[in-house]
């Protein structure tokens, strides 16, 4: 019986066709929206990062930041290292939304897709469009069932509006997948992917460890309760939110500090929860 070496010798990898393999980032931001009403606090939105592509396939449209994984690194730093080329933005962290590995979802060949979704902060480095990308903008998002069931998801910003309908392909270990029936001028299966990363999160952040992953090491409860709300589309009482969550998280002695503002109680993830 031959042994390891001599089998891994006469190996050839070569013998088999192997596909690229991709990440995609959906980089989502919550901020203020002013209303008309001025007695009213500014309500948040959620925002969605994209590139304008400066190359073919897809030049000139609208696509998540990524790109093909290098020999050298992991899927992660891939994911991270992409963005941050494409857009001057690195998350603190990132959450894997899925592997999309349809034949056809991209012109150029056999290539997969590692695609995750993250919260970054609202005081991130100001994105602009670096490496292939020519142009990178924060586009309000908006996903929402229509009256004849399928899923819309309008991305707005300034003078652009781009809307793709997608419907519902199966829902598996609490994850929704989609089918996309009109792309919205969303390059490649961008479309699905935002939408099941939409799907994803909302799923995940009825946990409150999930967004305290998304969260810096200290933070206020505003900004904590900002993030949850915006997610799932819900709203809490401060008092509410603040003994739900009161298990999960501890002073740090620290205050945040604006204009116009009373000193905010800085906070951090605690070592351990107790039940409330």
């Amino acid at each position: 019986m031959e042994s390891e070496k001599e089998f891994l010798s006469g190996y050839k990898l070569s013998d088999y066709e192997r596909p690229s393999v991709t990440t995609d980032v959906a980089a989502f931001m919550i901020r203020p929206q002013e209303n008309d009403n001025y007695r009213r606090n500014p309500e948040n939105k959620l925002s969605l990062l994209l590139i304008k592509r400066g190359r073919h396939p897809y030049k000139d449209m609208w696509a998540l930041p990524g790109g093909f994984l290098q020999p050298d690194e992991t899927i992660e730093d891939c994911a991270l290292r992409e963005i941050s080329e494409e857009t001057n933005v690195t998350p603190a962290s990132i959450m894997p939304v899925g592997v999309f590995s349809e034949p056809g979802r991209d012109p150029r060949g056999w290539i997969i897709s590692h695609a995750y979704a993250s919260v970054i902060s609202e005081d991130s480095v100001e994105q602009v469009g670096m490496d292939d990308a020519s142009d990178a903008q924060w586009f309000d998002v908006d996903f929402d069932r229509t009256e004849s069931g399928e899923h819309q998801l309008t991305l707005t910003c300034k003078d652009i509006t781009l809307t793709a309908l997608l419907t519902e392909e199966s829902t598996r270990f609490g994850r929704t997948s989609f089918v996309i029936k009109d792309s919205g001028s969303l390059a490649f299966d961008h479309a699905r992917i935002i939408a099941t990363a939409l799907s994803a999160l909302r799923s995940a952040a009825k946990d409150y460890d999930t967004i305290l992953d998304f969260l810096p090491e200290e933070f206020t409860l505003t900004a904590f309760q900002k993030v949850q709300e915006t997610i799932m589309n819900v709203t809490f009482l401060p008092a509410n939110f603040r003994r739900m969550v009161s298990s999960y998280v501890s002073e740090t002695g620290g205050y945040k500090r604006g204009s116009g503002h009373r000193p905010a109680k800085l906070y951090r993830r605690s070592d351990r929860k107790t039940n409330s």
